[in-house]
């Protein structure tokens, strides 16, 4: 297994039903409580420990997580609410190194992802079928859909847990 990866790259379902966007949303509505399910208990040190070698710290982590679905969520509503709107990237290796995300409490994260995710959900869930091929451009994946950001993401919380888990399960704690 590729410790970047434990659960594998992001791939786009081949086919989009109704159920595999509803299990999507369900996915993304969860993901702040099994991130705070990963951390808890864990020590200062321990929330310090990268959870590969080279990578971000399990604090870098979960501050990581609500700064990627802020911007998810921004990208969701400019996909429905302009036409073909070009998408902001962000430069994530770089903020993860800001002070916010080195030293913080992970509890400042954490309440802002149960925010982000209350708005977050109650959008997807008011979205229709056909909100669901509104186009949006990144500038480094090219043209893509409201489709995309949700499959990206339900992908991109597990992988993120996983991430804590996997280091959880390698260190024994």
């Amino acid at each position: 297994m590729d410790p970047r990866y434990p659960i594998g790259r992001f791939a786009m379902p081949a086919q989009v039903t109704p159920e595999g966007r509803q299990a999507a949303i369900e996915e993304i509505a969860s993901t702040p409580a099994k991130l705070r399910a990963a951390v808890k208990g864990l020590s200062h040190s321990q929330l310090d420990t990268p959870y590969r070698e080279g990578g971000w710290t399990v604090r870098q982590v979960i501050h990581h997580v609500p700064d990627s679905h802020l911007n998810a969520y921004v990208r969701l509503k400019l996909a429905l609410t302009e036409d073909k709107p070009t998408i902001k990237p962000y430069n994530e290796a770089a903020w993860a190194e800001l002070a916010d995300s080195k030293s913080a409490p992970i509890e400042t994260s954490q309440t802002l992802l149960d925010s982000v995710h209350a708005r977050w959900d109650r959008l997807w869930r008011s979205l229709k079928p056909e909100h669901f091929a509104r186009p949006l451009m990144h500038p480094d994946h090219g043209e893509r859909n409201i489709d995309w950001l949700l499959f990206i993401y339900e992908w991109h919380g597990k992988h993120h847990t996983a991430h804590i888990t996997e280091l959880r399960k390698q260190k024994n704690w």
